[in-house]
């Protein structure tokens, strides 16, 4: 059965949703699916914006052949060439052997590496400010490298200020139906997982999201259709605002991240004592991690909303347990900065975490040192609860900016 909904006349979503899958690009956990959203214009010229992930074709080409009615499809744009959305182009040219893909020499480049059929007499080459009249809607290209694949290129209808982000302003989870931001809870049921997929895919490429900011700063956008997510319409000012925050690696609001490793409960101890001082002393939006039971992403996503970060783990091997390591590597690829940290090491015999993540930290841009770093050896004992004190007594004060 088909499934398809009018976003505006002539312009239809002709998605759908994957909700069996449990890891996106198998590495971050999908626990409501996610959408591949897809649009087709049906204007004197009809013209496709993207296709979908294999995994759903079916009830994709379903869709298309619903709403064409027989007609030809003239054009196929292609903003991103990740095989999530291009999944269908080649059974696109095969149901319309005449049909122009649009895209840029990377689109094409791409396509060859992951695709074998040949489709050079299809090919469109487009660029920075072209525009493809359909009749009465008109697209602009917009050139959008490395948000998040070089190929990346967005589209405003100028007719209707609809602006065709690719993955921008997208999000785990998948549609219910309601399409548009203003049918759902947004904040409820989408913004934490909008944060943890701009985070985590998009979040190392800050400058390439604020060059793309400078393209469209003076272009009035009446929607925003990602590949990903609700189709927004209404509060457009929350998510535009929320990724030129992100893409500035600006904390959201002030408040503690606490993110552990341990082995036998003594690290993780010293972490829920150091939560509670830090609640006694006025600090809220307090978050604690182990990172050896909660996936990196999540973590990352809280690492990107608030302004403070304690990290806690022991010695392992001579070297920094190995989950903690894993976090601090992710930390780095993704270029997060301008935070303020703490640290607390463990070990029995041999001290090496507190001096590792010491490393990794001055390894990152802007990461300013809160409070002194000190290393327990094996557990923080009684009359150690001083360090402790202090440590909180120094968050505090710069959360709360007493």
């Amino acid at each position: 059965m088909y499934s398809v909904r009018e976003i505006s006349p002539q312009i239809y979503w002709i998605g759908g949703n994957d909700r069996r899958l449990e890891l996106f690009e198998n590495l971050f956990p999908l626990t409501n699916g996610v959408s591949y959203n897809s649009y087709l214009i049906l204007d004197e010229k009809t013209a496709i914006v993207d296709t979908v992930d294999d995994a759903i074709t079916d009830q994709y080409l379903e869709n298309i052949e619903h709403l064409m009615q027989g007609r030809e499809l003239d054009y196929l744009i292609i903003n991103h060439m990740e095989p999530d959305h291009c999944g269908n182009i080649e059974n696109i040219i095969r149901r319309y052997p005449n049909v122009k893909v649009v895209g840029n020499n990377k689109s094409f480049q791409l396509f060859g590496q992951f695709y074998n059929m040949d489709i050079t007499k299809n090919q469109m080459l487009v660029g920075e400010g072209d525009e493809l009249s359909l009749g009465k809607h008109n697209l602009k290209f917009i050139c959008a490298p490395m948000v998040h694949w070089p190929e990346v290129m967005m589209n405003f209808e100028t007719t209707t200020g609809i602006l065709f982000s690719a993955d921008a302003f997208g999000t785990f989870g998948a549609l219910t139906g309601n399409i548009f931001d203003d049918e759902v809870d947004y904040k409820g049921l989408y913004l934490e997982e909008a944060r943890r997929y701009y985070a985590n895919i998009v979040g190392k490429f800050g400058a390439q999201v604020q060059s793309v900011f400078k393209k469209i700063g003076s272009y009035d956008i009446k929607m925003i259709c990602s590949l990903h997510g609700p189709i927004f319409r209404k509060d457009l000012k929350l998510i535009l605002d929320l990724y030129d925050k992100w893409s500035r690696y600006e904390a959201e609001k002030e408040g503690v991240v606490i993110f552990y490793g341990t082995m036998y409960g003594n690290t993780a101890n010293t972490a829920d004592a150091l939560a509670n001082k830090l609640a006694d002393r006025g600090v809220q939006d307090i978050r604690v991690y182990d990172v050896s039971k909660t996936h990196p992403s999540y973590i990352i996503s809280d690492i990107w909303k608030y302004s403070h970060l304690v990290a806690a783990a022991p010695t392992y091997n001579m070297g920094l347990y190995y989950p903690m390591d894993n976090l601090l590597h992710e930390m780095i690829a993704l270029g997060v900065k301008n935070r303020k940290v703490s640290i607390i090491g463990n070990h029995s015999w041999a001290s090496a975490a507190n001096k590792l993540m010491t490393e990794r930290f001055a390894s990152m841009k802007n990461m300013e040192i809160i409070g002194n770093t000190f290393d327990m050896k094996s557990r923080l004992k009684d009359n150690q609860e001083n360090m402790l004190d202090e440590l909180a007594d120094a968050i505090a004060a710069s959360v709360l900016k007493k």
